[in-house]
C-alpha cells in the first residue's frame, strides 16, 4: 500500500479469487466484526499515546 498507494481493498482483490478460500476467511473475520474491533484498537492506543505524552 506504501510503495503502490492503492487502498487496502483493491490489493485485497489483486490477490484472492472470488470464490477462494482466502476471500472465505476474510469474510469470516469480517462477519465476525474484526475490522471494527481493529479500528477500536488503534483508536484507543492512539487516545492514550497521546494522554501520556501530555503528562
Amino acid at each position: 500500500m506504501l510503495e503502490t498507494g492503492y487502498h487496502p481493498a483493491l490489493l485485497k482483490d489483486a490477490v484472492t479469487t472470488p470464490a477462494g478460500c482466502t476471500v472465505d476467511g476474510i469474510l469470516e473475520l469480517e462477519e465476525g466484526g474484526l475490522r471494527v474491533t481493529l479500528i477500536k484498537a488503534v483508536m484507543r492506543s492512539t487516545q492514550r499515546a497521546k494522554e501520556l505524552a501530555a503528562g
